[in-house]
């Protein structure tokens, strides 16, 4: 948007497109908005004028005002078709607008004078009530272009000027009377709605280019991700490879398939072996990060047993629990548990959660895991005996390569990934994640997901679909 970043004193371009769309469809939106509003203050006005003064005259301008206003409805909806593309249909409209505003102002400065013209000597409040209201409202809601602005303010202008005339023709009265001090008021009058008219103007192009800012600062934002992203998963390509290989021959060695190690160097290649895990691990972590923020990843829905998936992912990590001596036991719902889920997906968050809560277990410890049906929900939880943890620690257990202890001797190693794309999967199943915890007793976390109903099962109510985030 090129021209709504222009500096205030410099001159509006408005044959360029983008930025003529911008005010046109500015102003037409808030016209269209505004429609009962002036038809209430039209009405009104109307009707005391009836009841006063002439009320054949008032039904002629009244409904010289409705069909102005006709036309510009007619105006707004050809007006929000238009793309900003053609230059020659933005000059159309803008012609159009400038023609519609001349006619309603005139309408409605008409109108005015009328009242003011039979109402006699002395001090013409109603109309000038009634032009003033409306000069107001346009100062308000028609300061999107200057030009059409001051079209409106000057028609307006000239029926403030001719009701100010009105006793100062007719009595040619002195400079001390009533007549010229009425006279002068409403000239300040007319200072006080150009002002005011151009603190709107100069509010609403501040509004503009600080909106023209934050979306040039918003597409550098979007360039600088969509790098970041790219080199994540190039770099992260590019290491899984070799670092397979590395891993594989580290893992043979350690297992003596490749001969006979020295002692002095099996504690070595254990080490090394690892440290390759955790550094797959983390390149896995990347990927899918990348994948999930990118929205590459695909998510194929489907109907899962909740019971049937929990105990599959408890034998799974069955020998890692072994290694770390923490029992694992299940508590599942005597009731069938069903969820429209990807398996692969929840199946690596059930992973993650488990690993965790084996990690921070004492050796000897024990962790629970339960499925529960509450009403029109499954909860999945997973429970330790832990260390715990602190409060309002929320951000760093769901952040991004945070972890609760970010100390420099904590006890338990990661990638501070693997919590913040568990919450990412588990939201895009429509489901939530949390948990609680108590300093020194241990932490509770658990997944809750909307029930699959038999008849959702049976008529197919599982998008098949793959949904990608």
């Amino acid at each position: 948007m090129k021209d709504s970043s222009t500096s205030l004193s410099a001159p509006v371009d408005w044959f360029n497109p983008v930025g003529r769309e911008q005010r046109i469809k500015d102003y037409i939106q808030l016209s269209n908005q505004l429609m009962w509003q002036r038809q209430a203050s039209f009405l009104a006005a109307a009707i005391l004028a009836a009841f006063y003064f002439d009320p054949v005259w008032t039904f002629v301008c009244y409904t010289a005002v409705v069909l102005t206003e006709v036309l510009d409805q007619i105006l707004g909806r050809e007006a929000r078709s238009w793309d900003g593309e053609d230059a020659a249909i933005g000059r159309g409209i803008l012609r159009r607008i400038a023609r519609n505003t001349l006619l309603s102002a005139a309408a409605i400065s008409v109108f005015i004078v009328q009242i003011a013209i039979q109402q006699g000597e002395g001090g013409y409040f109603t109309p000038l009530f009634f032009l003033f209201s409306a000069s107001v409202f346009a100062a308000m809601y028609n300061s999107q272009m200057i030009g059409i602005l001051l079209l409106r303010l000057s028609i307006y202008a000239c029926a403030f000027i001719f009701i100010a005339l009105l006793d100062v023709i007719r009595f040619v009265p002195p400079i001390r009377s009533h007549v010229w001090l009425e006279f002068f008021t409403i000239i300040f009058v007319l200072y006080f709605i150009i002002d005011i008219s151009l603190k709107f103007y100069f509010n609403y192009e501040e509004r503009l280019r600080q909106m023209t800012l934050i979306q040039e600062e918003n597409e550098r934002t979007k360039a600088a991700y969509e790098v970041k992203s790219q080199f994540l998963s190039t770099v992260s390509h590019e290491l899984r490879t070799p670092l397979t290989s590395i891993k594989a021959s580290l893992e043979l060695a350690d297992k003596g398939m490749l001969g006979d190690v020295p002692t002095g160097l099996k504690s070595v290649i254990g080490i090394a072996t690892k440290n390759s895990q955790r550094l797959a691990t983390l390149i896995d972590d990347l990927l899918d990060l990348q994948k999930i923020e990118a929205g590459e990843m695909a998510f194929h829905f489907a109907p899962v047993n909740v019971n049937d998936l929990v105990s599959e992912a408890v034998d799974s990590t069955e020998s890692y629990a072994n290694k770390l001596g923490i029992v694992v036991t299940t508590a599942f719902s005597p009731e069938e548990c069903w969820i429209a889920a990807d398996r692969n997906r929840l199946m690596q968050v059930l992973h993650n959660l488990l690993s965790n809560a084996m990690k921070f277990s004492e050796q000897g410890g024990s962790v629970k895991v339960r499925v529960e049906r509450r009403d029109t929900r499954i909860r999945v939880s997973v429970e330790d005996e832990g260390m715990g943890i602190p409060g309002n620690a929320k951000d760093r257990v769901f952040g991004k390569f945070t972890q609760v202890d970010s100390s420099d001797v904590r006890k338990v190693g990661g990638t501070g990934l693997g919590l913040n794309i568990s919450k990412q999967i588990i939201e895009h199943h429509n489901a939530t994640i949390d948990y609680t915890s108590d300093l020194g007793v241990g932490s509770t976390f658990f997944l809750e997901f909307d029930r699959l109903t038999d008849a959702d099962r049976a008529g197919g109510g599982v998008n098949p679909v793959p949904l990608v985030a």
